[in-house]
């Protein structure tokens, strides 16, 4: 394990994710699921390292505690209980230990920290931060195999820079596009108007970017929009809290009418299990400050649970007790 492997374990009196043991070491890791928190990407000024979303992770693992009392009762979602009667190891790793104003270091911290989780054959899910934080996620499945990239989200994230910062929120997909273990994307909800400009939509369409709009799934249902997302035995999903509409995701830098509904969110995360092995997992860009009484967490946080369930119904994390 890289000596920059580094976490911050969550402190005792803080809920865990679920209720899960604490991890301090990820050299001793022994989990199906490892739960990461990256609360600070690359900001595009000044106010950026006060990020909104850096307390989003322990917003998102305390409204997690609700459901951790009845993981193994009946849920009417599953027709079962939520972990299909398996049991499933979920670990919470703390956050990555980071320097106030070493962005760089902090990136490599990232990438050493999923790295490690990698290599000790957990399911990395991580939780932002801004929407800047996925970047050096990527970078750790380097020489890992090929992955499909799914991304839930109101915007493309396509900016080649914005300040002269290449690694900001706002060019997460661009630079994923480059690397070159990423075989393709698709990217779902858009809506409305972001910082892309028409060079960053024929951009993302040229290299192949499997585009819709939150109207259109709307229309046309998940089903349809699951037969698009391009095959791969392997997909890392990066969700955006903005993907889901206001009324249940008020708590977002920038809210948008007509969003993805729960329904939606909860049947394309579960179908994208269905479709491959899933190797990794980020939700970010949720605003604590901004939200009301706690309801965008509380989504949050619901969705991912209904996603690692979903992986342990179809058999790819846990075992039969």
């Amino acid at each position: 394990m890289s000596d920059d492997a580094r976490i911050v374990p969550v402190p005792l009196g803080k809920p865990t994710f679920l209720d899960a043991p604490r991890c301090s070491d990820l050299g001793t890791l022994e989990a199906d699921i490892a739960v990461l928190g990256v609360p600070f990407g690359y900001p595009y000024d000044m106010i950026g390292p006060m990020s909104a979303s850096a307390t989003a992770p322990e917003a998102i693992r305390a409204q997690s505690a609700r459901w951790a009392p009845y993981v193994d009762h009946y849920d009417y979602d599953f027709g079962a209980d939520i972990f299909a009667g398996r049991e499933v190891r979920i670990v919470d790793c703390g956050d990555v230990a980071m320097t106030p104003g070493d962005f760089a270091g902090n990136s490599a911290a990232t990438t050493a920290a999923v790295n490690a989780i990698l290599d000790r054959g957990a399911v990395p899910i991580v939780l932002g931060g801004d929407h800047a934080i996925p970047i050096p996620v990527f970078r750790a499945y380097e020489g890992r195999g090929a992955m499909v990239i799914v991304q839930l989200d109101q915007h493309i994230d396509w900016r080649q820079e914005r300040n002269s910062v290449t690694e900001g929120l706002s060019s997460t997909m661009r630079r994923a596009a480059e690397m070159p273990w990423v075989s393709g994307m698709a990217q779902i909800g858009l809506r409305a108007v972001g910082s892309a400009r028409q060079q960053e939509v024929d951009d993302a369409l040229a290299y192949g970017s499997v585009q819709v709009r939150a109207e259109e799934l709307h229309e046309v249902g998940v089903a349809a929009v699951l037969e698009r997302i391009p095959p791969a035995d392997r997909y890392y999903i990066t969700f955006d809290a903005d993907a889901l509409d206001v009324p249940i995701a008020p708590g977002v830098l920038v809210p948008g009418f007509g969003g993805i509904t729960y329904y939606e969110a909860s049947n394309l995360l579960r179908g994208i299990a269905r479709k491959g092995t899933i190797v990794g997992y980020d939700i970010v860009e949720v605003v604590p400050a901004l939200d009301v009484a706690h309801i965008t967490s509380q989504v949050c946080a619901r969705l991912t649970l209904n996603f690692i369930g979903e992986m342990a119904h179809t058999g790819q994390i846990g075992r039969t007790r």
